[in-house]
C-alpha cells in the first residue's frame, strides 16, 4: 500500500480506528510537538495525554510510519466497505480527499457531472431492488449512473440499477415520485439507511465517465 492510500484512510477514516491506535495516534503527535520542551511534556505526562502504557507504545515500536501502515492495513482488512476511494473518473487516481470532485494529477473535473436527490423513504421489493423514494433536486437521473451515499454516513458509490415513476404503494400508502433501485447495498445497509430516510438526506448522483 502506498504512502497516498495510507494517509487517505488515517486521515479521513479514523473512527474506523480502535481505541488503541487512536490512543497510538495521540501519543505520537503529543511527543513530536514536545520533543524540544521538556517541561511542557511532562505537564502533558502529569495530565495523562502521553500515554505511558506498555501495549500503546508498543503500536509505535517500529516507527510511526509502520503504525500508520499497519493502523490503514487492519482498517481495509475489517471494515473494507467502510472504506470509500474517491477517484478519478479520467485517470482513476486517488482524490486527495473524500469529497474533492478535481483530480490533482490530470486536472479533470466532475463538479458538473452530478445531480442531486432527496430522499423520502426507502422499501425493499419482493424479489427484486431495494429502493431509495424521494425527488430529483438538481439535474437530470438516468440508469447507470452511481448514488454517492457519503453524505449518509455510508462510504459507498452504488450503481442505479432501475428507475421507478409514478404512483407506487409504500407501506400501504400511494407515493408519487421517483424511486432509485439498487442491489449492491447489505442489510446492515439498508436498515441503516431506512434509519437515515427520515433526516430527508440530500445525495449526489454521479455520472461515471469512461476512462
Amino acid at each position: 500500500m502506498d504512502k497516498e492510500t495510507i494517509y487517505y484512510i488515517v486521515t479521513y477514516f479514523s473512527n474506523l480506528m480502535t481505541h488503541d491506535e487512536k490512543s497510538a495516534l495521540r501519543h505520537h503527535i503529543y511527543t513530536y510537538k514536545t520533543s524540544t520542551n521538556s517541561q511542557l511534556r511532562k505537564i502533558l505526562t502529569d495530565k495523562g495525554w502521553l500515554n505511558t502504557d506498555h501495549k500503546i507504545i508498543t503500536l509505535l515500536q517500529n516507527g510511526f510510519d509502520e503504525f500508520e501502515r499497519n493502523t490503514a492495513q487492519r482498517i481495509l482488512a475489517e471494515t473494507p466497505e467502510k472504506v470509500f476511494f474517491n477517484t478519478c473518473p479520467q485517470c482513476n487516481k486517488l482524490a486527495r480527499t473524500p469529497y474533492a470532485k478535481q483530480c490533482r494529477y490530470c486536472q479533470y473535473s466532475w463538479h458538473n457531472l452530478m445531480a442531486k436527490f432527496k430522499i423520502d423513504s426507502v422499501f425493499q421489493l419482493t424479489n427484486r431492488s431495494f429502493y431509495l423514494l424521494g425527488e430529483i433536486v438538481e439535474g437530470e437521473i438516468h440508469p447507470g449512473q452511481l448514488m454517492d451515499l457519503t453524505t449518509v454516513g455510508l462510504h459507498k458509490k452504488i450503481k442505479i440499477e432501475s428507475i421507478e415513476l409514478g404512483n407506487k404503494p409504500n407501506n400501504g400508502k400511494p407515493w408519487n415520485g421517483i424511486g432509485l433501485g439498487t442491489n449492491e447495498l447489505t442489510e446492515e445497509d439498508k436498515l441503516y439507511l431506512k434509519q437515515q430516510s427520515s433526516l430527508h438526506p440530500i445525495i449526489n448522483i454521479i455520472t461515471a465517465q469512461p476512462i
